[in-house]
């Protein structure tokens, strides 16, 4: 009975641990970003292919809101926020530098 409660509680913490990681290609380098994101013309397809999937919200409007990080060094990252309308196309960006330790 305690190793079967052992498993499970290792199993809870393995997937804790896999549901915080951020997906594949959601680490991107800054320069790439800014110039491969137009608003009003990059589409949410031609996000996907360059850069990969990576976190994002969708709200009932529609619109969903993209994260990018890119690696500043010492652990940190920026991070690059495009909003995308209804249509799948890029409305809005930004960047954000990482915060102070």
């Amino acid at each position: 009975m305690k190793a079967a409660y052992l498993i499970l509680t290792a199993a809870l913490l393995a997937g804790c641990a896999t549901q915080n990681a951020a997906p594949p290609g959601a680490q991107v380098a800054a320069g790439r970003l800014q110039q491969g994101v137009v608003a009003g013309q990059t589409t949410k397809a031609q996000l996907l292919a360059a850069f990969g999937p990576t976190k994002s919200v969708r709200f009932d409007s529609g619109f969903e809101a993209w994260v990018y990080q890119s690696p500043v060094g010492a652990g940190q990252f920026a991070e690059f926020v495009v909003l995308i309308d209804p249509s799948g196309v890029v409305t809005k960006t930004r960047t954000r530098a990482p915060s102070a330790p």
